[in-house]
């Protein structure tokens, strides 16, 4: 994963079952693409798309769900073309700012900090520095992707899953800091566990974050 790459000067749109389409900014992650991705999704929220029931935005994509009793897929996606043409590749709004507290206390923090040749407390601070852009929502219920760290705190996925970790596990791995929601399996380093939720099923919607936003991390005892 760059940082750098540039996304596709023409997004690739394809239908997605009978009632979706998805909009493919990258094949692979990269800071530009992401931000492509939440500038159209932020657009198409705004556009009253004629039969769009749903917007979702993922890491490097965008996913329209529709009602095809509404709108056919041809003329949902001319306009969509249309509106790729004319939204930029992020909010301009200043992002929502929060602050979620960690207890680095997980099973990888010591194998990390050594990976990048540094202090485990050195790790904790050079993680905290800087706040942290939510990619996107998803995989799992209110999981939440974070990134980027800069390319000195980079270290691969784990090359063994670990089993179900419980949700408020903070996870580390390929510039990206996530948070589970439910438990779940894992490739990522464990570092930490957090009382923050970003799902609750009781609510409307049930995630609290939205991509964009900016995170801030702090580390508690």
């Amino acid at each position: 994963m760059s940082a750098s790459t540039t996304p596709r000067q023409s997004p690739l749109i394809q239908p997605l079952g009978d009632h979706g389409l998805i909009v493919r900014f990258a094949e692979t992650l990269s800071d530009a693409a992401n931000r492509a991705a939440i500038g159209f999704a932020s657009g198409a929220r705004g556009a009253n798309l004629p039969g769009v029931t749903e917007v979702a935005s993922n890491l490097v994509s965008v996913l329209l769900k529709y009602d095809p009793a509404q709108v056919a897929y041809e003329t949902l996606a001319g306009e969509v073309r249309l509106l790729v043409g004319g939204v930029g590749t992020d909010t301009a709004e200043t992002p929502p700012q929060r602050t979620v507290r960690v207890r680095f206390d997980g099973d990888d923090v010591g194998t990390v900090a050594a990976a990048l040749n540094l202090s485990p407390d050195a790790f904790i601070a050079s993680h905290c520095a800087r706040p942290l852009r939510v990619l996107a929502t998803g995989f799992a219920p209110g999981f939440v992707y974070c990134g980027f760290h800069p390319e000195e705190l980079a270290v691969p996925r784990r090359t063994e899953v670990r089993g179900a970790v419980p949700a408020g596990t903070v996870i580390f791995a390929a510039r990206q800091t996530a948070i589970t929601s439910t438990p779940i399996p894992t490739g990522w380093h464990v570092i930490g566990h957090t009382d923050f939720s970003n799902f609750d099923p009781a609510q409307e919607p049930p995630t609290t974050l939205r991509e964009g936003e900016e995170l801030t991390f702090e580390a508690i005892t």
